[in-house]
């Protein structure tokens, strides 16, 4: 018969290699992930058109609250290339850019533009999971009824058009703005603040 020293002893060896492997087989996953992570196209397409903005403040807001998954100006941040943060950082920005994407207006951009409103009023958007890492788009109830209220102006209530009526496509779109160096700096949030035309 085992003594009892022995038989812990070989328990605690068979968990200990168990641990090993399971421990190695997790590493390697994880390196077998972060490549599939690292090979992500992480793009910023050039910026089409913007909406006619009500006003730069509403734009302000949307591009600090939404615009990182609904616009082509996308911050790529360092964690969007580590797994498996890389791959939900992917799927969003691509899903928010065909529902609603404010640099390709007037060229599909616009798609589903109007289901913003109703979204950040049910607290829906920007998700829950975003907020920790972009506290910058935790907006105030103060900022997100100011943001509620210019993107009703500026989509107008069926989100396609600056309020609608007469010339609304027109003024919906914008041309993107030049570069003054012909190229832009890489991992930069921001465009030049639209200028409404009287």
């Amino acid at each position: 018969m085992a003594a009892p020293t022995t038989v812990v002893h070989t328990a605690r060896s068979r968990w200990r290699r168990v641990a090993l492997v399971a421990g190695g087989v997790l590493v390697a996953l994880f390196i077998a992930l972060q490549g599939i992570a690292l090979a992500l196209p992480r793009t910023n397409p050039p910026v089409i058109a913007e909406p006619n903005w009500d006003s730069p403040q509403t734009r302000e807001l949307f591009m600090r609250a939404c615009g990182d998954c609904h616009s082509n100006q996308t911050n790529w941040r360092w964690y969007t290339y580590v797994a498996p943060a890389a791959f939900l950082a992917y799927r969003d920005v691509t899903d928010g850019r065909q529902k609603c994407n404010v640099s390709e207006w007037g060229v599909g951009g616009e798609a589903k533009c109007d289901e913003s409103v109703e979204q950040i009023q049910k607290g829906t958007m920007p998700p829950w999971f975003y907020l920790p890492v972009h506290p910058e788009a935790n907006l105030s109830a103060q900022e997100k009824q100011q943001l509620i209220q210019g993107l009703i102006a500026t989509f107008g209530e069926g989100g396609e058009g600056g309020g609608g009526g007469e010339g609304g496509e027109q003024r919906n779109r914008q041309a993107a703005p030049e570069q003054e160096n012909g190229e832009e700096e890489e991992g930069s949030t921001s465009l030049p603040v639209a200028i409404r035309p009287s």
